[in-house]
């Protein structure tokens, strides 16, 4: 076991992307790989995550650590991975599966690791999905039947600068302006699914908004993670729609200079990322560009943001997967090749939701999405999670 430190509150198989230069003047620095990943390391009571993590033997927990050793991230988020205090979870995972070579792949090592409470769970005292009670999962902040569930972990082999961390848990939805608040379609009145009352304390996260600062040399890459609510499992007045069109946006306001002021993170502090900073954006925000249920330019209000880089990763193994599948994927306008989810076939077939986003001022040297071929002798790590690793390398000059 090692020391490390816990923070908490007929194409190639792989489509790399074409390697940048350095530009002039710029001193080469490491290359880093960072990656997300929802591993579905979610479980359906409290405390069952880690009582399965807590020997070497969850074969699911086996699958997530090999796909992890095969990609080999610098820094890595992990969606989908249940909240413990005191970071047991994340320790059990590391000692007993990170560590562990799995199936010939070479063990891996993260001295850093942070995880915060999420939202999932945490009650409102509101009947927010108006079914006439108050309670349970729907009524939470973000859906979970416990609080924590369907948390987010990131683990690093570089520094997190701890001090510096912000959490967003507790920014309020209608604290953004021009909030895209759902509407009761039984009434007159725009955008009042939510009493003034429960606008007053719904928060916009369904888990949480996280800056985490990674110093890689004397340089800081702002890694900035999120899981926003899918945008179904409601009704007509599309609240987890809207709720994960302005998830969305707070990241692209949060980057964009004369954007972010409104912003205040859970100690207070407020405005947005310095006009200078560096920053990778990484998480499952649930939305296609183009295919699926999302709210139309949810995620391209991201990717179109001044400072973003989308790179776009890809598969060949998601083309493949696409056209042996069939349903949904026939109907897709998207290409496949940009598929990170393997989705019902019916609906929404297989979608991009999950990204890595590097800033402008990083420079890219390649990226993927690990989805390997249908057929091959790894394609059994597809079934590790309906997600798939997206990783992306940048040089940090």
């Amino acid at each position: 076991m090692t020391r490390r430190r816990v923070l908490l509150p007929a194409l190639a198989a792989v489509l790399a992307l074409t390697a940048l230069p350095v530009p002039a003047g710029a001193t080469p620095g490491p290359e880093i790989r960072f990656a997300t990943f929802n591993a579905s390391l979610n479980r359906g009571a409290e405390g069952e995550l880690l009582a399965d993590l807590s020997t070497p033997d969850d074969p699911q927990a086996r699958e997530v650590a090999e796909v992890i050793h095969r990609n080999r991230p610098d820094v890595l988020l992990l969606n989908e991975f249940d909240y413990v205090a005191g970071g047991a979870a994340a320790d059990a995972f590391r000692d007993n599966y990170l560590e562990v070579g799995q199936n010939g792949a070479r063990p891996i090592d993260y001295p850093y690791a942070f995880a915060a409470p999420v939202n999932t769970g945490v009650p409102t005292g509101f009947d927010l999905d108006h079914d006439g009670t108050v309670g349970g999962g729907n009524d939470a902040h973000g859906f979970g039947l416990f609080e924590g569930q369907y948390g987010m972990l990131v683990l690093s082999r570089y520094p997190i600068d701890a001090e510096h961390v912000r959490t967003f848990q507790r920014f309020r939805w209608k604290d953004m302006p021009g909030a895209l608040l759902p509407d009761d379609p039984a009434t007159p009145a725009p955008a009042d699914w939510y009493s003034p009352e429960v606008l007053d304390v719904l928060r916009l996260s369904s888990k949480s908004h996280w800056d985490v600062p990674v110093r890689i040399g004397r340089r800081t890459v702002h890694f900035l993670t999120a899981h926003p609510t899918p945008p179904t499992f409601d009704g007509a007045e599309d609240r987890n729609g809207t709720r994960n069109h302005d998830e969305i946006r707070f990241w692209a306001d949060y980057v964009t200079p004369g954007r972010g002021g409104y912003v205040y993170d859970d100690q207070g502090r407020r405005g947005g990322l310095p006009a200078g900073a560096r920053f990778v954006i990484a998480g499952d925000y649930n939305s296609d560009p183009v295919d699926g249920d999302s709210v139309p330019g949810s995620i391209g209000r991201l990717l179109g943001a001044p400072r973003v880089h989308d790179t776009r990763p890809a598969s060949l193994g998601g083309v493949v997967a696409a056209h042996e599948q069939g349903g949904a994927n026939a109907e897709h306008e998207g290409y496949p090749w940009f598929d990170t989810a393997d989705f019902n076939d019916a609906a929404p077939g297989n979608l991009r939701v999950d990204y890595v986003l590097p800033s402008r001022g990083l420079v890219v040297r390649g990226g993927a999405v690990y989805w390997p071929v249908p057929g091959t002798p790894l394609a059994r790590l597809n079934d590790a999670s309906d997600h798939h690793l997206v990783r992306v390398d940048v040089l940090v000059p």
